[in-house]
């Protein structure tokens, strides 16, 4: 299966370009679903087709899901929720206030991911392009393999034997004491099956030839910044971007006077795309005059995004930016094909390092890691500009 995920600051058109994705993979012959994971979903209204949780076809060979986290929730994480409601409810808070706590900040975004890695599974379908969360930031999920998995393995595993050995023996003491019972197997089984399905999900999102990102952004100063950003978290695990979608340009044939000032500083944030994105592919969409709302509208964005390509294929093959962790140091690569060291220079401000190449300026956004560090040293090696990181900045 190809895994396809669309993301960008909120309000840029990553669900229009989505569903236009998939109106030209299914076009090619391509079994294709478009999954929203986003809680403020608009799939249905780009397609102006009802939509629900389970895959309704639009198209022949297109499927369209929005993700409904609360059902999503209740199969995977059912049994833990009612667990900490009952413990919630004994230490006397309200019915409706304990269950509301007992959903845990951001699990809409976890079980997104789960999701798609189940329909990756069953293969029920050829390529799968994900309308996904502004920015993609349940992607800082995929650390929890690295920061969980020692201690899952080697202090969670035991503990399940021990709480299943010791329950029959303890629970008739503790229950009357607490007020509550101590946690069963499937509650106990439940958190490592999730860490099982999400270092699972990491294999496929990692693996450039299955999983590529593709960022949608407009030529808007707020929304390239954010996009960096989630292309330095991406890189930070080890996530392919392939292309970058540039929308929402004005055209040239629009002559008002009105847009003559948005007209020039979109010129001058269409390079920045260009320059701070190189050597990624970048394309243009523009403004249109008509909501893109209905198949009709899509088609015209799909002409313009794809033509006669085929969206399926990985755009670009290299990281463009990799960080890496050795021996407790990072380092930040940059692919800068045939550059001197010498006409490079390095410039680190709070959490932006900008690296400066004759008259070219890249700007990047570091991850958490790298912001707090600053740079130790630099070396071309293979194309690539390797930055190490040292003490706190």
């Amino acid at each position: 299966m190809r895994v396809i995920l669309m993301t960008g600051k909120g309000g840029v058109g990553k669900t229009s370009v989505a569903a236009a994705t998939g109106l030209r993979c299914a076009e090619l012959g391509y079994k294709t679903l478009v999954l929203s994971t986003d809680p403020a979903h608009s799939l249905a209204d780009s397609f102006d087709r009802s939509l629900g949780h389970e895959p309704k076809l639009v198209r022949p060979n297109l499927w369209g899901a929005e993700l409904d986290a609360l059902m999503e929730l209740e199969g995977n994480w059912g049994a833990v929720k009612r667990y900490i409601t009952q413990v919630l409810q004994a230490r006397g808070l309200e019915g409706v206030q304990a269950e509301e706590l007992a959903i845990l900040p951001g699990m809409d975004e976890i079980f997104g991911l789960v999701r798609m890695k189940r329909h990756y599974d069953e293969g029920d379908f050829e390529i799968l392009i994900i309308d996904s969360a502004p920015t993609g930031t349940a992607l800082r999920l995929l650390s929890l393999p690295e920061v969980g998995g020692w201690y899952m393995r080697r202090f969670y595993k035991p503990l399940q034997g021990m709480s299943a050995a010791l329950r029959p023996i303890v629970e008739p003491i503790f229950r009357p004491i607490a007020g509550f019972s101590l946690p069963d197997k499937e509650v106990m089984d439940a958190p490592y099956e999730f860490y099982e399905q999400i270092e699972a999900l990491e294999k496929v999102l990692t693996d450039n030839t299955l999983t590529s990102v593709r960022l949608v952004m407009n030529p808007e100063k707020m929304v390239i910044k954010e996009s960096l950003r989630a292309h330095a978290y991406l890189s930070l695990y080890n996530v392919a971007t392939d292309l970058v979608v540039a929308n929402r340009i004005i055209p040239d044939s629009v002559s008002d006077p009105f847009f003559e000032r948005w007209k020039s500083n979109q010129q001058v944030y269409k390079q920045e795309i260009y320059d701070n994105f190189h050597p990624l592919p970048v394309k243009e969409v523009p403004l249109f005059s008509e909501e893109m709302c209905g198949l009709e509208a899509l088609d015209k964005l799909k002409e313009i995004l794809y033509g006669d390509e085929d969206p399926t294929q990985v755009y670009y093959k290299e990281n463009t930016v990799r960080v890496l962790q050795e021996k407790g140091c990072y380092s930040l690569e940059l692919y800068l094909p045939g550059i001197p060291k010498e006409q490079i220079q390095l410039n680190k401000t709070g959490d932006e390092l900008n690296v400066r190449i004759g008259n070219h300026r890249r700007n990047l956004v570091l991850p958490q890691a790298l912001a707090a560090l600053k740079p130790s040293g630099a070396k071309m090696e293979e194309d690539y500009l390797k930055i190490r990181f040292g003490n706190a900045a």
